[in-house]
């Protein structure tokens, strides 16, 4: 039995010398991180219809209701997508509220991606259609098909710009051209 124990550490401690390798490695250099890993709040202005679109990054609790059939922030049923807009305060605005499926088709026409968070699924219109259903917007087509209430979908809320807002543009940051882009400080 001691013969067995001690054939076993000098065993053990030969393959512990031969594998332990070099003591003192070089370790690859650590990769700069980025001080922007935030993802901003944005606002997309429309110039041609004079509307203010939310464009606020998705989060994973969003993606998973959407997956889920559940109703958190900006996925859910089309009814919760109403009392999200109504309830929303985003970039010092209160007066938000759920697009219509012509605003929504009219956005989504636009060459190119207008919008920096964006998803590649259905999302809810205010616009209703025949037997209790509303039309969704499918941002790739930017076509209108009809849907369940109870279904769950993307939500993206919408404002119109006041006659003052034009005029003063002192809250409305813009960036050349037809898209014009603000980012803030959500509180």
């Amino acid at each position: 039995m001691k013969k067995t124990v001690v054939m076993l550490w000098v065993f053990l401690s030969t393959a512990l010398l031969i594998a332990g390798g070099n003591i003192s490695p070089n370790l690859s250099a650590v990769a700069d991180i980025p001080n922007k890993i935030c993802k901003a709040n944005k606002i997309y202005i429309e110039k041609d219809a004079q509307l203010m679109w939310q464009d606020q990054a998705y989060t994973d609790a969003e993606d998973g209701a959407y997956k889920r059939h559940h109703s958190v922030a900006k996925a859910g049923t089309w009814n919760h997508a109403m009392n999200y807009c109504r309830r929303l305060n985003y970039a010092g605005y209160t007066d938000w509220r759920l697009p219509t499926a012509d605003e929504l088709m009219h956005v989504h026409r636009k060459t190119g991606q207008v919008f920096t968070y964006y998803r590649g699924n259905d999302f809810w219109s205010s616009t209703p259609t025949t037997e209790n259903r509303y039309y969704v917007v499918f941002p790739a087509d930017a076509y209108q098909y009809k849907r369940v209430k109870k279904e769950t979908n993307y939500i993206r809320c919408v404002r119109c710009i006041r006659e003052s807002e034009k005029r003063s543009g002192s809250r409305l940051g813009t960036v050349a051209g037809e898209k014009e882009v603000s980012t803030f400080r959500s509180r």
